[in-house]
């Protein structure tokens, strides 16, 4: 019986190290740009779009762009902002994100954010899929996107997640 308990204790030992690894590994480099934390809220299969939420933090002495951003899953993915406008909040795409050097741009929902046209498959929460960053000077960087049920706390800031476009 204590044998038992022994290796009940240990593979939860495991198990809370492993998950506590796939946390730290959620993060990305290229260059001199930090990637952090990239998810999408998990949508019912009839969805056609979506949205993706990351940072990238440009730990250089020199400015970027983000260009573009493509994926798999979807037909075809765009940079958007949130505007006021009229007193109402409204969506735009934007071309490009700079990125000042020593500074940070936060991808949330209320705020800039990734957007996923024609969705190919469903969003499901516990998954992940690939996404492509296409930057100016740090070139290319593949990041996988982890589907989650709700917005992590610290997205949970920002306004509500819109659902339409």
């Amino acid at each position: 019986m204590r044998l038992k308990k022994l290796v009940i204790i240990l593979a939860a030992t495991l198990g809370s190290s492993l998950l506590a690894g796939q946390v730290m590994a959620h993060e990305y480099d290229i260059a001199d740009l930090h990637i952090t934390h990239p998810w999408s809220r998990a949508l019912p299969p009839v969805a056609k779009t979506g949205a993706a939420y990351l940072t990238i933090v440009n730990r250089g002495e020199q400015a970027d762009r983000l260009l573009e951003v493509t994926t798999p899953v979807a037909g075809h993915a765009e940079l958007h902002e949130h505007i006021h406008q009229d007193g109402l909040m409204k969506m735009q795409q934007i071309e490009t994100m700079a990125l000042p050097a020593g500074s940070s741009v936060s991808f949330k929902p209320g705020s800039y954010h990734i957007m996923l046209f024609d969705l190919k498959q469903p969003l499901v929460a516990g998954q992940q899929f690939p996404l492509t960053l296409h930057f100016e000077q740090a070139g290319e960087l593949e990041v996988d996107i982890s589907v989650q049920q709700d917005a992590p706390l610290d997205a949970q800031a920002g306004a509500a997640e819109h659902q339409h476009h």
